[in-house]
């Protein structure tokens, strides 16, 4: 298991201390209830997510290993042996020609928001995907007014890339979706090692 250096992080009054450490770590099947609570919230309360039912425990854990299998990274966030967060990533079409590519996901719990957590998820998300043959990273982002996950984005080097109008329908409204993307390590700027993806 793969674990990076703890992160200070802000606590509600905007100060960090040793209180407010966490460390970034991989995932494992026994995360997946705490993940699987932070998830639902999401699919119940807000559009960040298409889903409208929650998807269970057991389906969280077959995700994980969907993903893990495919040699990509799943992260968490944990602080004083609670998960603040995760996120993972994906490969970002099925097309052979998109391998390259990924997109992520980030789902933080609803009482972390704005304390750095998603900050510190993300750039560890990114830094690991830089260590394999990736080179682009997109972020699929829905409505326009999600300004934190924009800003949490922007400020990881995401830069706008477009706009799907109405694209989505969730709670009664239509949902545009926003797309940022980044380079990973030498992007378009050389050519990449011959690579393929493991069957998924």
């Amino acid at each position: 298991m793969t674990t990076s250096p703890d992160v200070q992080v802000r606590d509600a009054a905007g100060k960090s201390g040793a209180a407010g450490r966490l460390a970034i770590r991989d995932a494992t099947p026994g995360d997946m209830d705490a993940v699987q609570r932070i998830y639902a919230h999401h699919v119940e309360n807000g559009t960040a997510t298409f889903e409208e039912a929650a998807p269970s425990v057991q389906e969280m854990r077959a995700r994980l290993n969907h993903i893990t299998s495919q040699g990509l990274p799943y992260l968490v966030a944990e602080q004083d042996g609670v998960i603040a967060g995760y996120c993972y990533a994906g490969q970002y079409r099925q097309r052979i020609a998109y391998r390259y590519t990924l997109e992520n996901s980030i789902y933080l719990d609803p009482d972390q928001a704005g304390k750095g957590v998603g900050k510190a998820l993300l750039a560890a998300l990114i830094r690991r995907c830089e260590q394999g043959p990736w080179r682009q990273m997109v972020a699929v982002i829905a409505g326009q007014d999600n300004k934190a996950s924009v800003a949490l984005h922007r400020s990881a080097g995401f830069s706008h890339v477009g706009i799907q109008p109405a694209t989505g329908y969730k709670f009664g409204q239509w949902i545009d979706v926003v797309f940022m993307q980044r380079a990973l390590g030498d992007g378009a700027g050389t050519q990449p090692e011959p690579w393929m993806p493991p069957q998924a």
